[in-house]
C-alpha cells in the first residue's frame, strides 16, 4: 500500500479513540479546497519516497496497550489494492480500524464491511449528491462516480457499523439555501459540516477550481 505519512496518536480524528491515522497516496478527485495535494497530485506523491508497510505496522505493534485504533485516509485510501490485507494486518495487533472515505468506491466498502474489516467508516459528502452540485467542488467528476457516492451513503446508512458523513463548506458554493438542502437530506445520519478554513489562517488552498501545493501531509 502507497503510504505517504502518519500520525503516531492523536485524539482528534476518531472521536473518543485514541488513534494512530495512516495517510495513502493518490486520490481520484480534485476537489479545491484540499489541504493534503502531496497526497493527490502524481507528480507531487513521487516527489518524496512511500512509507514501508513494515514500519508503520512495526510501530502500531510496539504501541499495543495504549492505541485503541488506526484510521485510514489520505488521499482516497480505496484506490489502494491491498487495502484489504493492510486492514487485516492492523486488526491482527487487536487494533480498530475507521476509514476514510469518499464513496467512489462501494463494491469494496460493501466488501470491507462484509468482511468484518470496519468499525467505523467517515465519508465526505462534498455537496448535494448530483452531478451539478459535485461538479462545484470536484471538477471532473463523472455521472458514475456521483452513482457511486449515493451508492455508498445508502450502504451504510443499511450497514450497522458506525458512521460519520460529513461536508466542508466552502465560501461562494454552499450556499445557505444548499446547506438546508444538506441538513434535511442527512437528517437522519450521523451528519456534520465544518467550516472552510482560509489562507489567511493556517495556509490552507483557497481556490476551488484546482490543487496549489500547501501544507504537506502529517508525518512522522
Amino acid at each position: 500500500m502507497r503510504i505517504g505519512g502518519y500520525v503516531k496518536q492523536s485524539l482528534l480524528d476518531w472521536d473518543g479513540v485514541l488513534a494512530a491515522v495512516v495517510f495513502t497516496k493518490g486520490c481520484n478527485f480534485r476537489c479545491g479546497y484540499c489541504h493534503n495535494p502531496s497526497l493527490v497530485i502524481p507528480a507531487l506523491c513521487d516527489r518524496s519516497p512511500d512509507i514501508d508497510e513494515g514500519e508503520v505496522l512495526s510501530y502500531l505493534s510496539r504501541r499495543r496497550g495504549w492505541l485503541e485504533g488506526v484510521v485510514i485516509t489520505g488521499g482516497e485510501p480505496t484506490l489502494q489494492p491491498d487495502l484489504a490485507d493492510f486492514i487485516r494486518r492492523v486488526r491482527a495487533l487487536g487494533l480498530r480500524v475507521r476509514l476514510d472515505t469518499n464513496g467512489t468506491h462501494p463494491g469494496l466498502l460493501a466488501a470491507l464491511i462484509a468482511d468484518g474489516l470496519l468499525d467505523a467508516v467517515a465519508m465526505d459528502v462534498k455537496s448535494i449528491p448530483d452531478l451539478e452540485h459535485y461538479a462545484r467542488v470536484t471538477p471532473g467528476i463523472t455521472p458514475a462516480q456521483v452513482d457511486a457516492v449515493r451508492r455508498s451513503i445508502d450502504l451504510l446508512r443499511r450497514s450497522g457499523i458506525e458512521y460519520q458523513l460529513r461536508t466542508t463548506l466552502i465560501p461562494g458554493i454552499h450556499t445557505p439555501h444548499i446547506k438546508n438542502l444538506l441538513d434535511t437530506a442527512f437528517s437522519g445520519d450521523h451528519y456534520a459540516c465544518h467550516a472552510f478554513r482560509d489562507p489567511g489562517r493556517d495556509g490552507l488552498v483557497a481556490d476551488h477550481t484546482g490543487i496549489a501545493p500547501v501544507n504537506p501531509p502529517n508525518s512522522p
